[in-house]
């Protein structure tokens, strides 16, 4: 219906042209304006932490249930109450804690999606990557660059946990999902234990390295980090957001050493608090050491060894070591670097 300028509508004519916009496959910016584009970011996810005495039950019962190469990876996913269903620890952020036991092999594979693993637990596993492997030990940060074939085993005694994080819900929402199984259980060996950090991770390179997206270096080793950062503190003040802090780095390009997963191993000395953050990234953080309390937008969590916090982006995080408190700590805080929509608050 045609009407005079400034002429008001009535409420059937306006849901006749909304109807008629529906099925043109149409739609009124003005009604959506303000949740495409708000004042800020409202993320879905929730502040929420996982207590690894009350997970690790169910984990040793998935083991006795199913196995490893039934499984091809017997993992729980950390999934956040306020993304029911989505397999998903935060907005864009994948968590899950995976399993094995002796004498398992979880089956060869590779795909498009960049993943970590964080040892919780145990010792006599590995990971093989690209026909490498490296033995894994509590609080070792290893890296499954995207596209290299990779599997796990046990050659020790008694359980083995991992926390394995990728970057699944961007790669997801990209379309650029890609995966292909090995055409046998395991990969074959075809470098030594070792070979890796020896090449890259002494503060040498190859004089013909070049630079590369992914860090070459696949393990990074707790005790050489926690020897670092009881070094640097001991020469300084903690950062006031952070504590003492190292974020593991790709050597050929000083850049973060996964490219759109930021890591990093803090040191919280006995009663200091951090002053109030935010960032626009979502962020988990593992205890790995020590009691602390997290107070994540309103919520306070007291946490202690091993337990997981979710840290949705644009959320108030603040915390409290009870104790000298070391804390795993990684985001995907280099997408929004490399993407111009980096933005922190600092109080």
């Amino acid at each position: 219906m045609n009407r005079p300028p400034g002429d008001a509508a009535s409420a059937a004519d306006r849901t006749e042209f909304y109807e008629a916009l529906d099925r043109q496959n149409l739609g009124p910016l003005w009604e959506s304006l303000k949740g495409l584009v708000p004042s800020e970011p409202h993320p879905k996810a929730v502040p929420h932490a996982w207590r690894y005495a009350e997970v690790r039950p169910r984990l040793v019962e998935a083991g006795s249930l199913i196995s490893a190469e039934e499984a091809e990876r017997r993992v729980l996913v950390l999934q956040n109450p306020g993304l029911p269903g989505a397999s998903q620890i935060t907005d864009t952020i994948y968590a899950g804690l995976q399993l094995i036991l002796p004498g398992e092999i979880a089956p060869a594979h590779r795909h498009s999606q960049s993943a970590l693993r964080f040892v919780i637990e145990g010792q006599g596993a590995f990971t093989a990557v690209d026909g490498e492997r490296t033995t894994m030990h509590p609080g070792d940060f290893i890296i499954t660059p995207a596209g290299t074939w990779h599997d796990h085993g046990h050659e020790g005694e008694g359980p083995v946990v991992w926390m394995d994080g990728l970057d699944v819900p961007l790669v997801r929402f990209l379309g650029a999902g890609f995966r292909e199984e090995y055409p046998e259980l395991a990969q074959g060996v075809t470098r030594p234990e070792g070979d890796a950090g020896a090449r890259y991770g002494a503060g040498l390179l190859p004089i013909d390295c070049g630079t590369r997206a992914t860090s070459p270096i696949f393990n990074y080793p707790y005790a050489r980090t926690r020897d670092a950062l009881e070094s640097i503190s001991r020469s300084g003040a903690p950062n006031p957001h952070h504590g003492f802090a190292l974020k593991y780095v790709n050597p050929t390009n000083g850049d973060w050493a996964v490219p759109t997963i930021a890591a990093s191993m803090r040191l919280l000395p006995a009663g200091f608090s951090t002053n109030p953050y935010k960032s626009v990234a979502g962020a988990v953080a593992v205890i790995v050491e020590g009691r602390a309390a997290a107070t994540v937008g309103d919520t306070r969590i007291e946490l202690g060894e091993r337990d997981i916090l979710a840290i949705p982006g644009w959320t108030s995080q603040a915390f409290e070591a009870f104790e000298d408190t070391v804390l795993f700590v990684f985001s995907d805080q280099p997408v929004y670097e490399k993407l111009g929509l980096w933005r922190e608050s600092k109080g």
